[in-house]
């Protein structure tokens, strides 16, 4: 039986062939898009930060895991610590989001080119020549860079778990 915590999640959690069509509707009512990929494993205060300040950017903010398995290829095999139903669950708790999707890439250009985000919010620490960048152009879409709190970091606070006796 689904409890009503998965069932109030699943009203913001679009699947990502369902999006070019969700934000339609949403671009047809007059809402800009604001769109934040990332693992989000391990969700912590540092998330929230840069999540919060995603929101404040447009209307509608679209926020895009990473999949399992696309961590696991750009990061280790031993992650994601939280499996993506769970990440996904969580981020769609957060009031200040408004929908959440995931993808199976290990960089966020494809998904992007679905959503056609008004604006992309990204950590300062990719820079103004992210990764996203030329996809971001193409679409007309702005980069806001967000500063990152370094001993927020998940790899920082993993490190930290494992000195902990």
């Amino acid at each position: 039986m689904e409890n009503s915590w998965e069932k109030a999640a699943q009203k913001k959690i679009v699947p990502p062939e369902e999006l070019e069509q969700k934000l339609g509707l949403c671009r047809s009512a007059g809402k800009s898009v604001a769109s934040l990929n990332g693992s989000f494993d391990l969700l912590h205060a540092g998330h929230l930060q840069i999540l919060y300040e995603a929101s404040r950017q447009a209307d509608i903010l679209v926020v895009a895991l990473n999949s399992d398995r696309s961590i696991q290829a750009y990061k280790s095999l031993h992650r994601p610590i939280v499996p993506l139903k769970y990440r996904l669950e969580m981020i769609a708790a957060l009031s200040f989001v408004d929908l959440v999707t995931w993808f199976d890439e290990t960089d966020p250009r494809e998904i992007l080119n679905k959503i056609r985000p008004d604006v992309h919010v990204n950590g300062a620490e990719y820079g103004s020549n992210c990764l996203e960048a030329e996809v971001l152009k193409k679409l007309g879409a702005r980069l806001h860079l967000v500063a990152r709190i370094p001993a927020l970091a998940t790899s920082a606070l993993i490190e930290k778990i494992k000195q902990c006796d």
